[in-house]
């Protein structure tokens, strides 16, 4: 049992020495082209102070889902949905999923990205509009 986790633990080790030095890489590139960029700055406007420009720090989101993440799950919810959904029973539902704070803004924003997603889908033909049963909320269930 010991060999197997030192040699689970000498294989982790070795991945993460190899993320920093890909990050390392990626970081003295992002040097260069900022000497790059200050350089042509200098050129074209002398009296900017460069000191000056603040660094643009942006971090996503938390509700942000990763590439294919939220089409996957839409497609499962509908999948595994005995009747027909909104727009907003889906996004409420994967709100709750993440465990997120279902404020209202957060709800209207996940309710058009769902609705952005399932267009998207059933423009692939994975996902048909239902019927709907007299409420204003188009209904989503899976392509027949």
């Amino acid at each position: 049992m010991t060999d197997y986790m030192v040699e689970g633990l000498i294989k982790r080790r070795a991945a993460l020495a190899g993320d920093m030095k890909r990050a390392q890489a990626e970081l003295a590139q992002m040097a260069r082209d900022l000497e790059t960029l200050d350089g042509a700055l200098r050129i074209v406007a002398p009296e900017l102070d460069l000191p000056a420009i603040a660094p643009k720090m942006v971090k996503p989101p938390e509700d942000w889902s990763k590439r294919g993440e939220m089409s996957r799950q839409v497609l499962t919810m509908l999948r595994l949905s005995k009747k027909p959904l909104t727009s907003r029973e889906i996004a409420a539902q994967m709100i709750v999923d993440r465990g997120l704070a279902a404020t209202p803004k957060l709800v209207n924003l996940m309710t058009r990205r769902v609705a952005g997603c399932l267009r998207d889908q059933r423009d692939k033909g994975r996902v048909e509009n239902a019927p709907q049963r007299g409420g204003m909320w188009l209904e989503w269930r899976t392509a027949r």
